[in-house]
C-alpha cells in the first residue's frame, strides 16, 4: 500500500494560497492606485505653524500669563537633547532611523503577539504614522484610517528627513494638562526648559504619548511612574544609557508640579489686562500666533506687591474675628470602608473649593475646643492645636453659633505659619488693589487687583471707582496755591453750616473737633474737613474742576460741589497713580501705560512703548514751583500727620496723604518716594459698606504700602525734588518768588496773595473771587 500523499494534495493548496496572495496584492496595488493620489499633500507640513498661545511676561524677563487652547513651548530639533530623542526611541519607536515609515518587524511582532494572546493588545504605529494621524487623519480605529495612515508615512518619508520628521511629531503630540509638545511639557510638570531636565525626566514624559491621560503624573502619579520604568527598562536594552545611569533614574524623585496655573509671580490682573489689549488689537490671532508680550511690571516689584495686598487683607480680617465655616459636607459614611475609598470621597467633596495660595480648604473631621482635626485635599491629615485654633476659637464649641460653628463635616481654610505649624484660617471678604509706578515714565511696575484673581477676576485697580476722600485733598490744596494761597496762608478749623439747595449741610472733621486758624501746610498734615471746604469756597468748585484735569480726573466724575473738598468725586487706583505722578516728578505729565512691547515668534518687535519722559519729552502739567510746595507738605503727612506711622521706613523723601471716606466706606494712601516710585492702596468692599471698628486710610491701607516701599525702595538712594527757580524759603516755609513779603492779620502775606498766581491758575482780583475781602469772609 503505497502511503506517500498524493502531489495533487500538495500542489492545489500550494496553488490556490500563491493565488489568494497574488489576488490579495493586487487588491492592495489597486486600493493603493485609487486611495494614494487623494491623500492629503503633506507637502503642507513644510510650512507648519503650530497654534502657539499668547505669552506675558514681566520686564524682567518673567512669565507671568499664557492664553491659549494648547500650550506650545516650540522646539528646534537641534536643541532637543539626545537622551530625550533616545527616550522617544525607546518608549515608541526603536527602529524610527531604520524603517521607511512602516515597521514591518514591529508590525509581525505584534500581530504574533496579539494572536497569540487572542486580543489586540499593541499596536505598531511609528512615529511618521502619528505625525500622518496626527495631522491629517481622524483617531478612529479603523482598517481604513489604518491604511491610509500607512501610504501617507511613506508619503511623508518620501518629503521629509527623519530629523524633520520628528521635529513635527515632538511639536505637535498631545501630553496632557494643554501640553503640546516636548517643549512645553517639560515646563509644565517640571518648570525648566527641555535640557536642563534629567534621564528620569525624560523617560517620564517619553512614556505620556501612549496615553497622556492615563500615564499623566499629576493626575495619576503611580501609573506614570510604572510607565516611566518601562521605559528606562527599554534605554538600558537598547544601550541609550549605562548601568549605573540606569539605577539612578530608577530611583530619582521627579518633583512634577503639580499646578500648572500658578507661576512664579502672582501677575493675574495685569496678564488680563494684557490679554483683554491683545484680543482688541488681533482678534482670535491673538492666542495662536505666539505673541509675546513684555510688560514693564518687575518682578519683584509685583511679587512684593502681591504679598503685601495679601497680609494687609488678612491682618484686617483677623482684627474683625473669625466667621466661622464656610459650608458644611456630609462626612456621616466617613468611617466606613478603606481609608483610600474615604479619602477619594472627600477629595471629591472639595473638588469645587478652590485653594487660594497658600490657604486650603479642609473638611473637619473632629472638634474639640482644644483640638481639630481636619482633611486636606490630596490625602492629608491635619491635626491643630493650640496656637493653631486661637483665631477661631469662639466658634468652637458648644456655646458657637450652630449655623457656623466648626464641627465635622465643616469646610474651613488652614495655612501653615513660618514655623511650619498649620493654623485655621479663612479667605477676607474685604478687597484691595493696589498700583505703583514710576513718575518719570508713567510705567507701572507693580499692579494687584484684588486678593485673589481666581476667586473674583474683577479688577479694583483699573474697574473700581471709588470715592478717594482725603486722598483727593492735595489737587484742591494745588489748585489753592495757583489761586494765590501759600502754605502758611491761615485757614480757621471752625463749625461751618452750608445751606445747599434748602438742605442744611453741617460737615465735621474726622475726629470730631476743631482747631482753630491754622496753616494751609497743618490743615493737610492733620486732614481737617472744614479748612478744606473753606479753602474750595473760596476758589470755587468749578475752578477746582477745571484744575484738576492737568491730574488726568474727568469733571463728569467729580460734581462742581463743595464736597469734593472732602473727595466726594469718582477714581480708580490706577488714575490715582498717574496723578500722584505729577507731584512726585516736579509737575510733569506722564501717561500710565504696562505694555512695553510686543514680539512675534520670530522675536521681530510688533509693537513698542513711546512714553513721555520727564526732562525729554514730557509736557509741563503744573507749575513746578507747586510741585516741589505741595510735596513738601505731603512730607509732613508722613512727618508729622496721618501717615507718620510710614517714617519708620527710614527715608527723608517719602510724601503722600491718607483718604477716608464718609461712614469709612474706603480706606486710601497715596504717596511716593519723590522721582522714585509712587504707589497707590485702595481698601474697601465690593458692595460699599463701613469697614468697621477704628479703620482709616492710616490703619487699612497704609501699611501695605510701607510692605512695598519697605522693601523695594532698599538700597534706592533718596533723590529729593530740587526746588526750581521761582521758589525762595523764608523761615521754615517755602514761597513763589513773588509771594514773599509778609503782612499781618489773615495769615495771607500780603494783598497780592490773594491774587492768582501769573499764567495759569486764574484771572485775577475780584473776577476771580480772591480778593483780601472775599477770602476774609469765606476763610473766617
Amino acid at each position: 500500500m503505497n502511503l506517500r500523499p498524493s502531489r495533487k494534495w500538495i500542489t492545489y493548496p500550494l496553488l490556490f494560497m500563491v493565488s489568494l496572495g497574488l489576488i490579495g496584492i493586487a487588491i492592495l496595488a489597486i486600493a493603493v492606485m485609487i486611495v494614494y493620489p487623494r491623500l492629503p499633500d503633506v507637502k503642507v507640513l513644510q510650512d507648519y505653524r503650530p497654534a502657539i498661545p499668547l505669552r506675558v511676561y514681566t520686564a524682567d524677563g518673567v512669565q507671568i500669563g499664557e492664553f491659549g487652547q494648547e500650550r506650545r513651548d516650540f522646539l528646534k530639533i537641534a536643541d532637543v537633547p539626545e537622551k530625550m530623542k533616545q527616550a522617544l526611541m525607546a518608549a515608541e519607536d526603536e527602529r524610527f532611523y531604520q524603517h521607511g515609515g512602516v515597521d514591518y518587524i514591529s508590525v509581525a511582532r505584534a500581530l504574533l503577539s496579539n494572536f497569540t494572546k487572542g486580543k489586540t493588545v499593541s499596536g505598531a504605529s511609528t512615529i511618521t504614522q502619528q505625525v500622518a494621524k496626527n495631522f491629517f487623519l481622524t483617531p478612529e480605529q479603523t482598517m481604513e484610517r489604518k491604511f491610509k495612515e500607512a501610504l501617507l508615512a511613506f508619503k511623508i518619508e518620501q518629503n521629509f528627513s527623519k530629523d524633520q520628521i520628528l521635529e513635527l511629531y515632538m511639536n505637535q503630540i498631545n501630553l496632557g494638562q494643554r501640553a503640546y509638545g516636548f517643549g512645553a511639557a517639560a515646563k509644565i510638570y517640571y518648570g525648566k526648559p527641555i535640557n536642563e531636565l534629567s534621564i528620569a525626566q525624560y523617560a517620564m514624559l517619553a512614556g505620556l504619548p501612549k496615553a497622556p491621560s492615563k500615564f499623566n503624573p499629576v493626575v495619576n502619579p503611580e501609573r506614570a511612574k510604572t510607565r516611566q520604568l518601562y521605559v528606562l527598562r527599554r534605554m538600558h536594552e537598547l544601550g541609550f544609557i549605562t548601568d549605573a545611569e540606569w539605577s539612578a533614574a530608577q530611583v530619582e524623585e521627579l518633583h512634577v508640579l503639580k499646578s500648572q496655573a500658578d507661576f512664579t509671580v502672582r501677575g493675574e490682573y495685569v496678564a488680563e489686562m494684557v490679554r483683554q489689549f491683545m484680543v482688541d488689537q488681533y482678534k482670535d490671532a491673538a492666542y495662536t500666533q505666539g505673541y509675546k508680550v513684555y510688560t514693564t511690571i518687575l518682578a519683584d516689584h509685583q511679587e512684593t506687591a502681591h504679598l503685601a495686598v495679601r497680609h494687609g487683607m488678612l491682618d484686617f480680617d483677623k482684627r474683625h474675628g473669625y466667621r466661622g465655616a464656610e459650608s458644611y459636607i456630609d462626612i456621616s459614611n466617613y468611617a466606613e470602608g478603606p481609608v483610600e475609598q474615604r479619602e477619594d470621597y472627600l477629595d471629591q467633596m472639595l473638588q469645587e473649593v478652590k485653594d487660594s495660595g497658600d490657604i486650603y480648604p479642609a473638611v473637619v473631621l473632629e472638634a474639640s475646643p482644644k483640638k481639630v482635626v481636619a482633611y486636606r485635599k490630596g490625602g492629608e491629615t491635619l491635626e491643630l492645636t493650640g496656637a493653631g485654633l486661637q483665631f477661631a476659637q469662639r466658634m468652637i464649641g458648644p456655646k458657637a453659633n450652630e449655623a457656623v460653628r466648626i464641627r465635622p463635616g465643616a469646610v474651613i481654610r488652614v495655612f501653615q505659619n513660618s514655623k511650619g505649624q498649620w493654623e485655621i484660617s479663612q479667605l477676607p471678604q474685604i478687597e484691595s488693589a493696589f498700583v505703583s509706578m514710576d513718575p518719570n515714565t508713567g510705567a507701572m511696575k507693580a499692579l494687584v487687583g484684588g486678593f485673589d484673581f481666581n476667586r473674583n477676576n474683577f479688577n479694583h485697580a483699573t474697574q473700581a471707582w471709588r470715592q478717594p476722600g482725603s486722598s483727593f485733598k492735595p489737587i484742591i490744596y494745588s489748585a489753592a496755591l495757583e489761586k494765590g494761597f501759600t502754605a502758611s496762608t491761615i485757614i480757621n478749623d471752625a463749625p461751618l453750616v452750608i445751606d445747599q439747595g434748602g438742605q442744611r449741610w453741617e460737615p465735621k472733621n474726622s475726629d470730631g473737633r476743631f482747631s482753630g486758624p491754622m496753616s494751609l501746610r497743618q490743615a493737610l498734615t492733620k486732614s481737617k474737613n472744614l479748612v478744606s471746604i473753606r479753602i474750595l469756597q473760596a476758589i470755587t468748585p468749578q475752578y477746582a474742576q477745571e484744575y484738576m484735569q492737568k491730574f488726568g480726573f474727568t469733571p463728569d466724575k467729580h460734581p462742581p460741589y463743595l464736597t469734593m473738598a472732602l473727595g466726594a468725586g469718582s477714581v480708580t487706583p490706577y488714575q490715582m497713580s498717574a496723578a500722584y505722578s505729577v507731584f512726585a516728578n516736579g509737575g510733569y505729565k506722564v501717561q500710565p501705560y504696562f505694555i512695553e512691547r510686543i514680539e512675534d515668534p520670530k522675536g521681530k518687535v510688533v509693537f513698542q512703548s513711546k512714553p513721555y519722559v520727564v526732562g525729554q519729552n514730557a509736557p509741563e502739567a503744573i507749575d513746578p514751583r507747586n510741585a516741589f510746595i505741595m510735596t513738601s507738605v505731603m512730607g509732613d503727612v508722613v512727618r508729622y500727620g496721618t501717615a507718620a506711622r510710614a517714617m519708620s521706613l527710614g527715608r527723608k523723601d517719602l510724601a503722600g496723604k491718607t483718604g477716608t471716606t464718609n461712614d469709612v466706606m474706603d480706606a486710601w494712601f497715596a504717596g511716593f518716594s519723590q522721582r522714585n516710585l509712587v504707589g497707590v492702596v485702595w481698601v474697601g468692599y465690593d458692595q460699599p459698606k463701613p469697614l468697621g471698628g477704628s479703620e482709616t486710610g492710616g490703619h487699612a491701607a497704609l501699611p501695605i504700602w510701607m510692605t512695598y516701599m519697605g522693601k523695594v525702595l532698599k538700597g534706592i538712594p533718596e533723590r529729593p525734588l530740587p526746588m526750581p527757580k521761582g521758589v525762595v524759603k523764608q523761615g521754615s516755609e517755602y514761597y513763589y518768588a513773588e509771594r514773599t513779603s509778609t503782612a499781618p492779620g489773615l495769615g495771607l502775606d500780603n494783598s497780592s496773595s490773594a491774587r492768582p498766581a501769573s499764567g495759569e491758575g486764574g484771572d485775577g482780583g475780584e473776577e476771580a473771587g480772591t480778593n483780601v475781602e472775599t477770602v476774609r469772609d469765606l476763610l473766617f
